[in-house]
C-alpha cells in the first residue's frame, strides 16, 4: 500500500508522519501527499491552461519549440524524448519551464538555468504556470525538509543546497494510445527520475504505473489537489541509498491525460556524492548528462 501523508504533519515534523515517510522513501520510492496549499481548483485551473496550449496546432506550438533553445525550455513534440533506450521515443508531448537566474549571476549562462519560452496563447498561460511553479517549489521543500529529518539529518539540511534549485516544471500531454502502438511504445517508457524529488499533479485520469519491490507494476491514480511524490537517482546516490529511486511508466489508454511534474533538484554546484566519500559529483553535471541522453535534440551532445 502506497502511504498517503498529510502535508501539515510533514511540515510539523510529526513523529508518525516521519516514520511512514522514511519507510516509503526507502522501501517504495513513492508516496502521496494531501492537504497542501494547493487545492483541486488550483491544480485543475493550471491543467486546463496546459490543455488549451497542447490543443493548438503544431505550427503554433513550434514557435516555442525547445529545439530552438539548445536546452529543455519550451515545447517538445511527440517522440522528442527517449527516457528508455530499449523502447521507442515517448509519444507524449511536453512543455518545460524552469528557474531563471539574474543575468549577473555567474551560473546564469548554464543550460539548466536557460531562459524560458512562453507562448502567446493562451494569454494567461505564463502567469498561471509561473504561479504554480512557485507554489510547487514550496511544497517540494516541505517534503525535502521532512525527508532530511526522517533520515537523521537536520531538517534544514537541503535548504542552502537549493538556494538556486535546478527546478524544472513540466506539462505532459498524453494523447490516447495510438492504434499503431506496439510493445515498445509508451507515453513515457519505464525509467527512474534523474534528480532529487518529483512532485506530480494530474487531471485524475489513470495511467501512471510504478514498479513494486517484487517487480510487478501497480497503477497509481490521484485526484487534482493530491500529489504523487517520488525520488530520483541523484537523491539515492546523495543519501547513500537511504532513499530509493523507483522505476515507473505510462503505457497509455483510450483517454488523453495531462500531468504536471515538478522536478526539484539542488544548485548546479552542489556535491551530491555520498557523504564520507572522497569524490566530487556536481549535481549540474549529472543532470546535464542525463538530459543529453534523453532529449532527442540534445543526444548529439
Amino acid at each position: 500500500m502506497i502511504p498517503r501523508l498529510d502535508a501539515g504533519s510533514l511540515e510539523n515534523l510529526e513523529d508518525d508522519a516521519l516514520e511512514r515517510l522514511k519507510w516509503a522513501a526507502h522501501e517504495l520510492g513513492f508516496l502521496v501527499v494531501t492537504g497542501t496549499q494547493m487545492n483541486a481548483h488550483d491544480v485543475t485551473e493550471v491543467i486546463e491552461s496546459y490543455r488549451r496550449f497542447f490543443s493548438q496546432g503544431d505550427a503554433q506550438k513550434q514557435v516555442v519549440s525547445m529545439v530552438r533553445t539548445g536546452s529543455n525550455r519550451g515545447w517538445g513534440p511527440s517522440k522528442s524524448e527517449q527516457v528508455n533506450p530499449k523502447a521507442n521515443p515517448d509519444y507524449k508531448e511536453v512543455f518545460d519551464c524552469g528557474l531563471e537566474l539574474p543575468a549577473h549571476d555567474p551560473m546564469a549562462g548554464l543550460s539548466v538555468y536557460a531562459a524560458n519560452r512562453w507562448p502567446d496563447q493562451p494569454v494567461d498561460f505564463a502567469p498561471k504556470v509561473q504561479s504554480y511553479f512557485k507554489k510547487s517549489l514550496s511544497i517540494g521543500m516541505v517534503v525535502l525538509r521532512a525527508i532530511a529529518a526522517a533520515t537523521g539529518r537536520d531538517a534544514a539540511y537541503f535548504d542552502d543546497k537549493l538556494s538556486k534549485p535546478m527546478a524544472l516544471l513540466r506539462g505532459n500531454y498524453y494523447p490516447p494510445r495510438p492504434a499503431s502502438a506496439g510493445a515498445l511504445d509508451f507515453g513515457i517508457a519505464a525509467h527512474s527520475d534523474y534528480g532529487c524529488l518529483t512532485l506530480l499533479a494530474t487531471d485524475g485520469q489513470p495511467g501512471l504505473e510504478i514498479q513494486l519491490p517484487d517487480g510487478s507494476w501497480q497503477s497509481l491514480t490521484v485526484s487534482p489537489g493530491e500529489f504523487v511524490i517520488n525520488f530520483g537517482e541523484m537523491l539515492e546516490m546523495w543519501t547513500d541509498g537511504d532513499i530509493k529511486a523507483t522505476m515507473h511508466r505510462v503505457r497509455g489508454n483510450n483517454n488523453e491525460r495531462i500531468s504536471i511534474p515538478m522536478f526539484l533538484n539542488p544548485n548546479y554546484d552542489t556535491n551530491v556524492a555520498p557523504a564520507g566519500q572522497d569524490q566530487i559529483l556536481l549535481a549540474g553535471e549529472h543532470l546535464s548528462r542525463r538530459y543529453n541522453e534523453t532529449y532527442v535534440h540534445l543526444q548529439s551532445k
